[in-house]
C-alpha cells in the first residue's frame, strides 16, 4: 500500500479532511478529530490509527505492530511499514477507526456531519 492509496481509500468517506499537522505528519480527520495519522518523513512508512477494543491484543502480536505513542490508552496502534497491510484490510482498518472516532463526537457534530452542515 502507499500513501496515495491511503488517501484515495480515505477520500471515499463522508466529510473526512487531511490536513499537515506538526510539520510532518499527514493526519485524516473526521470532525476535527484525527483518526489516522501517516509521518511523511520516515522510511519504511509507518501509520497510527484507532481500532476497537476487541482486536488491540490480536493487532499488537502482529509483527510490525505496536502500541501508538502517547496514544496507546486510547487504543491506537502504529503499524510499523503501510506495505504491511494489503489494500483490503487498509480500507477495513480506515473504515473501523473512522467509525471509532466519528462515535466519539459530540452528537451535535454528529448530525452536523449526516446532513452536510
Amino acid at each position: 500500500m502507499t500513501i496515495e492509496g491511503i488517501q484515495q481509500l480515505c477520500a471515499q468517506l463522508s466529510s473526512v479532511t487531511e490536513e499537515l499537522k506538526w510539520e510532518h505528519e499527514l493526519c485524516f480527520c473526521i470532525g476535527g478529530k484525527i483518526f489516522l495519522m501517516i509521518p511523511l518523513e520516515r522510511t519504511p512508512t509507518p501509520a497510527s490509527f484507532k481500532v476497537a477494543d476487541d482486536e488491540l491484543e490480536e493487532l499488537l502480536e502482529r509483527e510490525g505492530f505496536r502500541p501508538a505513542p502517547y496514544l496507546a490508552r486510547y487504543n491506537w496502534v502504529t503499524v510499523e511499514d503501510i506495505g504491511l497491510m494489503n489494500r483490503a484490510e487498509w480500507k477495513e482498518r480506515i473504515a473501523q477507526s473512522y467509525q471509532l472516532v466519528r462515535s466519539r463526537l459530540p452528537k451535535k457534530i454528529q448530525q452536523q456531519l449526516d446532513t452536510g452542515s
